[in-house]
């Protein structure tokens, strides 16, 4: 589905930091719409760098993304690196007047996290963060139903994202804990929890205690070694992470990630939720475009089950054209600031500290309150 039109608005002029899979996402979504023209290309791969350009006929081509933003002519910058470079890259580009569509996590902590947001702010752009988990069709076709009414008022959900031996790749960035910022609680953790949140109609999280291990990396097994981006330390970083969530209300979310674990093979996500006049569990094997969702209503033992047919879903197409949406809609900028992704980097930092305590972790309030909007 494109978004064509004929309203004569300006043409957004975007760059894409980052030539990977995700960063590619980026291009086909803003490639496909009208009124933006992808016009710039950034990344560290020469080859990759070629064929991108020529794919997409872009002719600013450029090793390093201060040169990308440095020359101007742009509207927008896509941020689909490391983890440890969304924070210079997005402050970079906001401060330099651009909007920011950065990818998931927002940050390697929440400190940074704020840094990119008070740029935001400072600035008046938008920023936005690439959950694009939420946009999946069996997640949306889940949360309708929740708003329906289908089940009641959820109380207790489990929520997961497991990997058999998924290990990004052992001796890279993402087993690196200054570059990365974590193992798969940060890596695959904050879709899950991104999910969740947004299924439970986003409560406030109060209290978080979580475990994490690391078994199997840390002997070199459950992923294979950098063939790339081999940086050459240690493994630092968990590859299983399981945390119990206090929501405001007297809710609860279970979270268990895991990159490598002594499980079915392949990867498994989803969620299972109990509300008060019903339940749901969708389960996604192996990334199929649609999972398997189950609605559970009827009284007692009488069950009126249904399993819900859901459309694929437009994942990073539809992030990124609510976020041109968002980029346009010019009276309410103040409202994208990236807030949502700030909160989500809090939690994680707290799971991390009550892992490293062995306790359970308070968060306090946030000190500044955000108006940042995900949907």
């Amino acid at each position: 589905m494109s978004t064509k039109s004929n309203d004569r608005k300006p043409a957004l002029r975007v760059g894409v930091v980052g030539l990977g899979w995700a960063g590619q996402q980026h291009m086909d979504a803003y490639a496909s719409l009208d009124g933006v023209e992808l016009v710039a290309l950034a990344g560290m791969e020469d080859e990759a760098r070629a064929e991108l350009g020529e794919r997409y006929g872009v002719t600013r081509l450029y090793r390093d993304w201060k040169d990308l933003v440095a020359e101007g002519g742009l509207d927008i910058v896509s941020v689909a690196v490391p983890t440890f470079l969304h924070a210079p890259i997005t402050v970079g580009a906001l401060e330099a007047g651009l909007h920011v569509l950065c990818e998931k996590p927002i940050a390697r902590s929440a400190v940074e996290a704020q840094a990119m947001v008070d740029a935001a702010r400072s600035a008046g752009r938008v920023l936005e963060i690439a959950f694009n988990h939420r946009r999946r069709g069996d997640i949306e076709a889940l949360k309708a139903a929740i708003d329906a009414g289908t089940i009641g008022r959820p109380y207790h959900g489990r929520a997961i994202w497991l990997r058999r031996a998924g290990i990004p790749a052992l001796g890279s960035w993402f087993t690196n804990r200054e570059m990365a910022g974590g193992g798969p609680l940060i890596d695959l953790g904050v879709h899950v929890l991104d999910y969740a949140l947004h299924l439970f109609g986003e409560p406030k999280v109060t209290a978080v205690s979580a475990v994490t291990h690391a078994e199997l990396g840390t002997r070199g097994l459950g992923g294979a070694v950098a063939a790339k981006q081999q940086v050459g330390s240690a493994y630092e970083v968990e590859d299983l992470a399981s945390v119990l969530l206090r929501l405001e209300g007297g809710g609860s979310l279970m979270i268990e990630t895991s990159w490598a674990a002594y499980r079915p093979a392949g990867d498994e996500f989803g969620i299972t939720i109990y509300g008060t006049e019903g339940g749901a569990d969708l389960r996604v094997v192996d990334y199929a475009p649609v999972g398997e969702l189950t609605i559970f209503t009827g009284q007692d033992e009488t069950s009126e089950d249904v399993v819900v047919k859901a459309d694929p879903g437009r994942g990073h197409h539809a992030v990124i054209e609510t976020f041109i949406e968002h980029v346009r809609d010019t009276e309410h900028w103040a409202h994208y600031d990236g807030s949502l992704a700030l909160e989500r980097a809090r939690v994680i930092d707290a799971c991390y500290a009550s892992a490293a305590a062995g306790a359970e972790v308070v968060l306090e309030p946030a000190s500044v309150a955000g108006k940042g909007e995900e949907r």
